[in-house]
């Protein structure tokens, strides 16, 4: 995708998943050095929201963390279900783009009242209930989101925890500007119309991958963007069981292949259910390819925006309105004062 044909930058969600790579450049570390101190004194790391502001933040900051030997532990849950947990030890991060997420609200208002002394909100607009609950905020600077799919707030929430991990750990968070261009790369690469067209006739479009957030929030965004089916199948998941009720109709898009399962998911699922696979990845596979940039310790970042041009390169195709589906909001539970 670009910004030079109308055929993309009439949309919204275009434009702001071309804002990205300006707000990974912009981006200041220091901005989560104010909550260092009380994610030191905490046991754990708890990282909740709903939908895109935790799937790929959390989950990319969880597997990071665990790359870096980080002595805090981190985890995540959706907020409804982290009502049923004891939290007390953990220092929790609840982010909500509009600020206003009702699982959200809730979850951060049973926490004060049982009186939790670390509470964070992390949100795009100020002055929201969020903010009113939490022991403090961070204020994305990213800027409003048309679109109903969120793009640009994903990464920045995503940097956030990655600078607040570092911060804690004593590393300073640099290479942005390389990761900057390298993500513009992953958004313009021209994707082979014949990859477009497998993706766009697929009558399910499956993400595979590391449970590190970007393929299960590219499948969240696979609803959203171009309408069709889609479900997120972890490390090896999708060669236990499921291949039994795949077709050929179809399609695997893995994202950065382990090498020692490729020929595992070639025997199961190209010769076996007879459906097409797609990789995306820093080297060719055995599969057709879409090389990206290789995003060293930020290649998360990369693989979903190559991920986003993907499916936005579908959408189009599919002549899908992507700023308006017909279902989905843009706060998908709002909570409302009574």
């Amino acid at each position: 995708m670009n910004l030079k044909e109308e055929k993309y930058n009439k949309y919204a969600l275009v434009r702001e998943m071309m804002e990205t790579p300006e707000i990974i450049r912009s981006f200041k570390p220091e901005a989560a050095e104010k909550f260092v101190a009380a994610v030191k004194k905490g046991k754990a790391l708890f990282l909740t929201g709903e939908g895109s502001s935790r799937i790929f933040p959390a989950k990319r900051a969880i597997c990071s963390s665990l790359k870096k030997k980080f002595a805090t532990p981190v985890i995540t849950e959706g907020c409804t279900q982290a009502e049923e947990y004891d939290l007390s030890d953990y220092v929790v991060f609840a982010a909500s783009n509009s600020g206003q997420t009702k699982e959200v609200v809730r979850l951060t208002t049973a926490l004060k009242n049982y009186k939790h002394p670390a509470v964070f909100g992390l949100t795009a607009n100020p002055n929201t209930k969020l903010e009113e609950i939490a022991t403090g905020t961070h204020i994305l600077n990213c800027g409003k989101e048309n679109a109903v799919a969120a793009t640009k707030s994903v990464i920045e929430q995503g940097l956030f925890y990655d600078a607040l991990i570092r911060k804690v750990m004593g590393e300073k968070m640099e290479g942005l500007k390389d990761l900057a261009e390298k993500t513009e790369q992953a958004l313009t690469i021209k994707i082979d119309p014949a990859i477009t067209e497998i993706i766009r006739k697929a009558s399910i479009i499956y993400f595979a991958g590391r449970n590190n957030g970007v393929a299960e929030e590219l499948a969240l965004k696979t609803n959203e963007i171009t309408r069709k089916k889609s479900a997120f199948l972890e490390g090896t998941f999708a060669v236990h069981g499921i291949e039994e009720v795949m077709d050929k109709s179809e399609v695997v898009i893995w994202m950065e292949p382990f090498s020692a399962e490729q020929e595992k998911f070639n025997e199961c699922l190209v010769r076996g259910v007879g459906l097409n696979i797609i990789a995306v990845s820093t080297k060719k596979t055995m599969f057709p390819t879409i090389i990206i940039p290789d995003g060293g310790q930020y290649a998360e970042y990369v693989q979903l925006a190559a991920g986003w041009n993907i499916l936005v390169e579908t959408g189009v195709s599919l002549g899908i309105n992507l700023d308006k589906p017909t279902r989905a909001r843009k706060v998908g539970n709002e909570y409302i004062p009574e």
